[in-house]
């Protein structure tokens, strides 16, 4: 448990079916931070509304107010609940030159292979997202192929111990067969995703039962 604490729990605005939003409550959940979901109706349009747009003007879930601190973006998140409330902030974002660049560079594959990649396969199936599926899939398989080789290398993405980069790549790795993407020929990976579901306070994701998680 975090000897810091928040003077009241923490508001998430989230979204049960949002990778991007499970990473933040994950988090908390490993800090044992005191949370307060609060479930924004994507299909209704509530990331629309002005009031929203007031505390994210990209429109996107999670947002968390901290008291009267408001952020948004959920690996910005992480780092300001990490550099505020974790006991140790080095353990999940390394205090050295070479450590905090490999997180950085890990957090960078999530917003970017990772979004484009499995994240966006999953939004095909699960909202009908009008691109080309080959394309996405075949990308989610360049980007485990190059994860499996280094996870083949050490038990978490930047190191011995699990940081922020695993933390921003689980969610959607997890959740790649529900788009279509097979983690079958990834046992690095799959062993990955079992070390991180073996954490004290880890908590899954709401499961889709589609795709090849059908």
């Amino acid at each position: 448990m975090s000897a810091k604490r928040p003077a009241q729990p923490i508001k998430v605005y989230s979204a049960s079916l949002s990778g991007h939003a499970h990473r933040v409550r994950l988090f908390l959940s490993l800090l044992d931070l005191p949370f307060e979901v609060v479930e924004v109706d994507m299909r209704a349009g509530a990331h629309r509304t002005p009031e929203f747009l007031h505390r994210n003007a990209f429109g996107q879930v999670p947002v968390i107010e901290d008291g009267e601190v408001t952020v948004a973006d959920s690996n910005a998140i992480m780092v300001y609940l990490n550099e505020r409330y974790a006991d140790d902030p080095g353990r999940w974002y390394p205090r050295d030159p070479l450590g905090a660049a490999q997180v950085q560079r890990w957090l960078s594959v999530a917003a970017g292979q990772l979004a484009s990649g499995p994240a966006t396969a999953r939004v095909i199936v699960l909202f009908g997202l009008r691109k080309d599926p080959a394309e996405i899939v075949a990308r989610s398989h360049d980007l485990l192929r190059v994860m499996n080789d280094e996870l083949a290398m050490r038990p978490f993405l930047a190191g011995a111990s699990p940081t922020l980069a695993d933390i921003a790549n689980y969610s959607y790795v997890a959740h790649a067969p529900e788009g279509n993407v097979s983690l079958a020929a990834y046992p690095h990976v799959r062993a990955w995703l079992a070390r991180i579901e073996a954490l004290p306070g880890f908590v899954p994701m709401v499961a889709s039962r589609i795709g090849l998680a059908a």
